[in-house]
């Protein structure tokens, strides 16, 4: 099979898991809407600009997990503090990540690819590190099975582009068997994490606007998940890339 024809099996099977995943997991999604809903008030959804294929921007969506900073907090070193407890439900069994599946229908994500991180750390990568834009971004991941949010920053860099380079069919379908099993499991979950834990970019050298009103940082979580909105580090809602 041609890649130009694996690329378009890609997209109906990303299609078609999106359609089929959000029908599934409606029932889901009302219910924690509403738990955020009562527990938390508005916004119930994590709204967050990040790069997608070739950097182009777009809007990823998640369940929100956490409250806003005080007026005395620092919203990227009291992660573990804001993160509620029913967000810390939501992020160790992943379902916070399910509202992406509409980013996979939009075109925007797949179901299968690199994590989208922050637009800041645009300008941290080196060339061969920019290639893990040359796909789309994933709910899931390479990188999301291989170590999920323990990872450094640039080891999952690493394996991101080790994806792009070697990228399939079959691969596809291993990354979303090993993601079920580990969601399952609740493996190499973190529901938060230091920054210098994982190696990210200290908020002080990238670009950050701070932490918007849904209370989730501007810049901070990575799953596999339906992994990756935050943990304590920069690269995901959070600190959850």
């Amino acid at each position: 099979m041609s890649r130009g024809i694996a690329l378009k099996v890609k997209r109906a099977l990303d299609v078609c898991g999106a359609g089929v995943g959000l029908v599934l997991a409606s029932p889901v999604l009302a219910v924690a809407g509403a738990a955020i809903l009562v527990t938390q008030g508005r916004p119930i959804l994590f709204r967050q600009t990040r790069p997608g294929l070739g950097g182009a921007p777009f809007t990823i969506y998640k369940l929100r997990t956490m409250r806003p900073p005080r007026a005395d907090e620092v919203w990227y070193q009291t992660d573990a503090q804001r993160v509620t407890r029913l967000g810390r439900f939501l992020r160790a069994t992943s379902l916070d990540e399910l509202p992406e599946l509409w980013n996979v229908l939009r075109g925007e994500m797949s179901l299968v690819g690199p994590r989208p991180l922050l637009v800041e750390y645009l300008d941290q990568y080196t060339p061969d590190e920019r290639r893990r834009h040359d796909v789309r971004p994933g709910v899931t991941g390479w990188a999301a099975v291989n170590g999920r949010h323990a990872l450094k920053f640039k080891e999952r860099l690493a394996l991101d582009v080790w994806y792009v380079d070697h990228w399939s069919l079959r691969l596809d379908l291993r990354i979303l068997a090993l993601t079920v099993y580990q969601v399952l499991r609740r493996s190499d979950v973190h529901e938060t994490q230091d920054i210098a834990e994982i190696g990210f970019p200290l908020p002080g050298t990238v670009r950050t606007s701070g932490a918007p009103a849904g209370g989730e940082p501007a810049a901070a979580r990575a799953q596999p998940g339906m992994q990756a909105g935050g943990r304590s580090a920069p690269g995901a809602e959070g600190g959850r890339g």
